[in-house]
């Protein structure tokens, strides 16, 4: 069997598995810990090829404490949605950044689950505010951050490498609406 087919089996059971806890169980069925490296290969969903590598730094910031990155994941382990707490971006809060879900996952509360994950992290921290960016051109992300009680506060400039189409690596630069949520 070609690796691609085995590959695409393997993904479409991690989705119907996960599918199916979610209508057993709802989302608070599926398990969220912290992401590693060993995860890294199974995350290639999550963004573009330097996207692992960003996410490998990042894992590689959390052993000083200064980042977590945790993970939903199927019944079968595997992560299906990610996402990363920075403690160093803005001063006293914790700043998610790098929140993706599977595509095929998408609107059944994973997102949800991962934000509110974070949020409990950073308020054992001692920590009440919780920060993101969001780039306008993303208005589904926004009003998502929006309903569960993130107000706009300013906006930021940031940037990050990606691999365009013929393989060259470059700098994508954008603004973005930084919001701020208040945690009880």
């Amino acid at each position: 069997m070609p690796e691609n087919e085995v590959f695409e089996r393997k993904r479409d059971s991690i989705i119907e598995s996960t599918r199916r806890a979610i209508e057993l169980g709802g989302v608070d069925s599926l398990l969220i810990n912290d992401l590693t490296h060993e995860d890294l290969p199974d995350i290639k969903w999550a963004g573009g090829p330097l996207h692992p590598e960003a996410v490998s730094q990042a894992l590689d910031r959390a052993v000083d404490g200064e980042v977590e990155y945790l993970a939903v994941r199927s019944p079968n382990g595997k992560p299906i949605a990610i996402g990363g707490i920075d403690y160093a971006a803005h001063e006293d809060a914790g700043t998610l950044w790098q929140l993706s879900t599977h595509s095929e996952l998408t609107s059944r509360g994973i997102g949800t689950r991962l934000i509110r994950e974070g949020e409990k992290r950073i308020l054992r921290r001692g920590l009440h505010q919780a920060m993101m960016g969001v780039e306008d051109n993303n208005p589904r992300a926004r009003a998502l951050y929006e309903r569960l009680g993130y107000k706009p506060v300013g906006s930021e400039k940031c940037s990050w490498n990606y691999q365009d189409e013929d393989g060259q690596v470059k700098l994508y630069e954008t603004e973005e609406t930084l919001l701020r949520n208040h945690l009880p």
